[in-house]
């Protein structure tokens, strides 16, 4: 699901192309978004009968504080077939060399009704496509294939999933009468973009994200932030030495910002700290990857992990 998604530079056409081998189908449910927008013209581009497009109206009144992301994401799944969804968001891709393990696991889960969904692992890229987080603040792991069951639905923003029985189809965010997914792990990882942009186009991103989340109001009371946004000290991240999928090479060729950004040194003082470069979060991830092999130091996680 999406709006705007390619005047937004996410990489929508690499992410449904990553998957495309695996899966009968992909629906695309796409947001009424601006004229000069040609996410419509990106996605017919890839020449595949297995996509079909949705066309739908965002509506942030009634879904307000981001639940207009999980009902959009409830609109796709709802024009879906098979037994199982795997859902990816505009923003993220799957390397090639993790389809045979995805297509597997789900093949050997596939009659164990115990097992609601998948969960993957995440590399959080920021700023260049050299650089990502693994760090307290950032969620390490997510659903993204869940049963083609009517009871599960989007939750919250559209991050995840929970089973709603008897669901209203209005509020997203309800936690009473809401159960956590039952989940094995996949042996794979989702490559996440969503922080590799222009810093001029991180702007727009920001303040499109804080419309969807507190409205127009909202999102202009925080106006000076996305005329000051900058990544910070790449250094404080960790290095990236693996490959990216090969549907990125397009994408990741267009990277011209790297004179804009800060590789070493200190973090602005004209700013508020990113999370990843407070002491508290820095100290905690040291702990986690030290000490707890990567293991999350408490917070919250919204499935039950089976050992499958």
């Amino acid at each position: 699901m999406g709006k705007n998604v390619d005047k937004l530079y996410y990489p929508i056409k690499p992410a449904i192309m990553s998957i495309l081998p695996i899966v009968d189908e992909f629906i695309v449910a796409l947001g009424k978004g601006d004229n000069d927008d040609k996410t419509r013209e990106e996605i017919l581009s890839i020449k595949s009968d297995k996509i079909k497009i949705i066309d739908t109206i965002w509506d942030l009144d009634k879904y307000p504080n981001g639940m207009e992301n999980a009902h959009q994401t409830d609109i796709a799944k709802s024009h879906c077939s098979g037994d199982w969804l795997f859902y990816l968001q505009a923003d993220e891709v799957i390397h090639e060399k993790f389809l045979p393990v995805i297509k597997k696991r789900c093949e050997e889960l596939l009659d164990d009704k115990s097992v609601e969904g998948l969960l993957f692992r995440y590399k959080h890229f920021w700023g260049d496509y050299k650089h990502y987080h693994f760090s307290h603040h950032w969620y390490k792991h997510e659903i993204r294939i869940v049963r083609n069951d009517p009871e599960i639905h989007s939750w919250e923003s559209a991050q995840s999933f929970r089973r709603i029985p008897n669901f209203e189809g209005i509020n997203y965010r309800q936690q009473e009468g809401t159960y956590k997914l039952k989940v094995a792990k996949v042996d794979a990882d989702v490559y996440h973009y969503g922080w590799v942009r222009p810093p001029a186009l991180m702007k727009k991103k920001m303040k499109a994200l804080d419309t969807i989340h507190k409205g127009e109001d909202g999102a202009q009371k925080k106006d000076k932030i996305y005329r000051n946004f900058d990544y910070g000290p790449l250094s404080l991240l960790q290095k990236f030495t693996g490959t990216h999928p090969d549907v990125m090479k397009d994408w990741i060729s267009k990277f011209d910002w790297e004179d804009e950004l800060q590789y070493k040194g200190k973090p602005s003082s004209i700013r508020k700290k990113h999370a990843h470069e407070r002491f508290k979060y820095r100290f905690l991830t040291w702990i986690e990857n030290n000490l707890l092999g990567g293991k999350n130091l408490g917070g919250f996680k919204n499935y039950i992990l089976l050992r499958k």
